[in-house]
C-alpha cells in the first residue's frame, strides 16, 4: 500500500521536522528530526492530521498487515479486499485532523473503518467466489481421506461465506484475530451482547450448514 493516499490527490509532507507548540490535542513540541517509528499512534494520527505523510506513512507500515488480513477474511478477495484498505486509509488520513484520542483508540477507530468498508462491500456483493486453495473438486486429491478433508473444508467454507456480512466480521474479528468480545464490539459499533449473539447465530448457522454434509460423508 505504501504512500496509496499520496497517489489519490493528498498532499505529502516533504520535511523531516515538524514544529509545533502544544495543544489541546496532545501535541508536543519538536524541534529535531523526528523518529516517527518511535511514536505512539495518538502522535503519529496528531502530525498527520496537520499534513506530515510520513507520519502517516509510519500508521500505514504499523497496521497495514493487520487491516489487510482481516479484509481478505471478510470479503474472500485479495484484489478487493487491498482496494478496500487503500480506501480505508485514504479516509482515515483525510480525516485524522478530526480524531480524539479521548473518545478511542486510534487502531479501533482504523480498524472500525476498515471493517465497516468491507460489511458494507459484502452487503453489496450478493455472491462471492471460495477462497482460493478451497475448491472441493480438485482432481488432484485423489486419495478418499483427502478427498473428504477437501469437502469438508470446502463446506465449512461455504457456510462462512454465506454468513450475513456483520457475523462474518465478529467471526474473523474474534475467532480469526483472537480479539476479545469488548474489542470487537468498540470496531463493529456494538455492544459485547450484541457481538455475542451474531457469534451465536453464525455457529449455529455453520453447524447447519455443516450436518448434511457430514452425513453424505459418513
Amino acid at each position: 500500500m505504501g504512500s496509496g493516499y499520496a497517489e489519490s490527490g493528498l498532499p505529502r509532507a516533504h520535511g523531516l521536522t515538524f514544529m509545533s507548540s502544544a495543544n489541546s490535542r496532545g501535541r508536543r513540541t519538536m524541534t529535531a528530526p523526528l523518529i516517527y517509528a518511535d511514536l505512539p499512534d495518538e502522535e503519529l494520527v496528531a502530525l498527520a492530521g496537520n499534513g506530515d505523510a510520513r507520519a502517516f506513512d509510519q500508521i500505514v507500515t504499523r497496521h497495514g498487515e493487520f487491516a489487510l488480513r482481516v479484509a481478505r477474511r471478510i470479503v474472500s478477495s485479495s484484489a478487493v479486499a487491498e482496494e478496500l484498505v487503500q480506501e480505508a486509509m485514504i479516509r482515515a488520513w483525510s480525516q485524522s485532523r478530526n480524531f480524539d484520542p479521548r473518545r478511542a483508540r486510534f487502531s479501533t477507530w482504523l480498524y472500525k473503518i476498515v471493517v465497516n468498508l468491507c460489511v458494507d462491500h459484502r452487503r453489496r456483493v450478493q455472491h462471492s467466489p471460495l477462497p482460493e486453495g478451497l475448491d472441493p473438486a480438485d482432481s488432484a486429491l485423489n486419495a478418499d481421506g483427502l478427498l473428504e478433508i477437501s469437502q469438508r473444508d470446502a463446506a465449512i467454507a461455504k457456510a462462512i461465506q454465506e454468513l450475513p456480512a456483520r457475523q462474518r466480521a465478529a467471526m474473523v474479528l474474534v475467532y480469526d484475530e483472537g480479539m476479545s468480545g469488548s474489542a470487537a464490539a468498540s470496531i463493529l459499533g456494538l455492544s459485547v451482547k450484541a457481538v455475542e449473539r451474531l457469534l451465536a447465530r453464525a455457529r449455529k448457522h455453520v453447524r447447519a450448514r455443516l450436518q448434511p454434509e457430514h452425513h453424505e460423508l459418513g
